[in-house]
């Protein structure tokens, strides 16, 4: 499927030598401005067919960022062009970020992975479609096998639409210990440990955390990743409205600007988006959806962790999280994929047809975003957009992972 693009090497003669007063180009100075050709090709052809409206792309390798670009427009109809530091907000980013604050206070000996999250949400008690009243574990919260799901994967006048659930991307006002008692309203799906399937894991999790760390979920979160890192523009709030990104819905002839109550059919269903909520204090902190920040903090967290998890985590835990905790017939992002503690894990390259390497760990959020680490090329990628889908399961996320690669058509 994909043909590689060769890279001219760099051969410069006595006679072609550059003056004196030129330094000579670095190591992988060539490789770096291919690198760049083929991302600045890729970005400006998504925002010229109009598929995506602005994005910010950083590439980072060996812990060095070797590519970094803020193209097209945060705010289409103001004309304000796309920055670096803008705002954006993450939707399912909040995972990861909120799995591994998890996994920092089962460091600390404050939780367990495979205790009953009952210990810490003595209320939350779900049962199957046979009235039996399953054990959920932390350990299946992580791994989304608790038997959950959400509301856009379901028909329209599903269980969870029937019983208001809110996913953390709608306008809902409801507290989470309502949305906590809505979501064991309704029977689980399945028996826990049983079978992967994407849902409001993360944030029933949110609430565990919130019970073990002593604290709010935003203060818990920031205690022990988002404050360590630095990571200053990324939380459960926005501290300046003006970086925020305008977000947008795909359309055509071009995307549509999402208004207060947004639908985005997905799937053969829709996903309802009310931006608006990232500015609501009112609005619930959702451990699944409901974080804002950056692209250069998201890349500060994943760069971490890809280099042993200092100061957050120690490198034992890092090493789980390019393991499948869930095997790849789960096809988490298609064939060959399984699922590990933050996003999916890649076990099989060749069933998937990447040129990602085995190991790789890959996410994305509803709002248009998409990111991977591959430990073993030592390559993180974050792309942001403000474009859903596009941005984040669109032909883009192709495009960009394989020009970070040199492969494609």
């Amino acid at each position: 499927m994909y043909s590689a693009i060769a890279i001219a090497l760099m051969a410069v003669s006595v006679a072609q030598a550059p003056a004196p007063s030129t330094p000579p180009a670095p190591p992988g100075f060539s490789e770096e401005r291919a690198l760049a050709a083929r991302l600045d090709l890729s970005i400006d052809q998504a925002i010229a067919e109009k598929r995506i409206v602005g994005a910010v792309v950083l590439v980072a390798k060996d812990g060095k960022i070797v590519y970094r670009r803020a193209a097209g427009l945060a705010d289409r109809e103001a004309g304000r062009p796309m920055r670096e530091n803008e705002v954006f907000r993450l939707a399912s980013m909040s995972k990861p970020i909120v799995a591994v604050t998890a996994l920092a206070l089962a460091e600390q000996h404050k939780l367990a992975l495979d205790e009953p999250i009952k210990k810490w949400l003595p209320t939350f008690r779900p049962k199957l479609a046979d009235g039996r009243e399953p054990v959920i574990t932390v350990r299946h919260l992580l791994t989304h096998t608790a038997g959950l799901t959400y509301s856009f994967r379901e028909p329209e006048q599903g269980p969870y639409h029937r019983a208001g659930v809110s996913t953390g991307l709608d306008g809902s006002e409801v507290s989470l210990e309502e949305n906590l008692r809505r979501i064991a309203s309704v029977p689980l799906s399945s028996e826990p440990g049983k079978q992967w399937g994407y849902s409001m894991a993360t944030d029933v999790l949110g609430a565990v955390i919130a019970r073990a760390g002593g604290a709010p979920l935003p203060r818990v979160v920031e205690r022990l990743v988002t404050g360590p890192l630095g990571m200053k523009d990324t939380g459960f709030s926005v501290k300046d409205a003006s970086r925020l990104a305008t977000p947008y819905a795909d359309g055509k002839p071009e995307p549509v600007r999402m208004g207060k109550d947004q639908v985005v059919p997905y799937y053969g269903a829709g996903v309802h988006f009310a931006p608006g909520r990232a500015l609501n204090p009112r609005a619930f902190p959702s451990g699944g959806a409901g974080m804002v920040g950056t692209a250069g903090d998201f890349l500060k967290f994943l760069e971490t962790l890809r280099t042993g998890g200092a100061p957050v985590l120690p490198a034992a835990t890092v090493e789980q999280l390019g393991s499948a905790q869930v095997g790849p017939e789960a096809q988490t992002q298609g064939p060959g994929w399984g699922f590990g503690f933050i996003g999916a894990v890649l076990v099989d390259p060749a069933q998937t047809r990447s040129p990602q390497s085995a190991g790789t760990w890959q996410w994305g959020g509803a709002y248009g975003h998409n990111w991977f680490v591959d430990p073993q090329r030592r390559l993180t990628v974050v792309a942001l957009t403000n474009t859903a889908f596009e941005g984040m399961s669109g032909a883009f996320t192709v495009s960009v992972r394989d020009a970070v690669y040199g492969t494609g058509n």
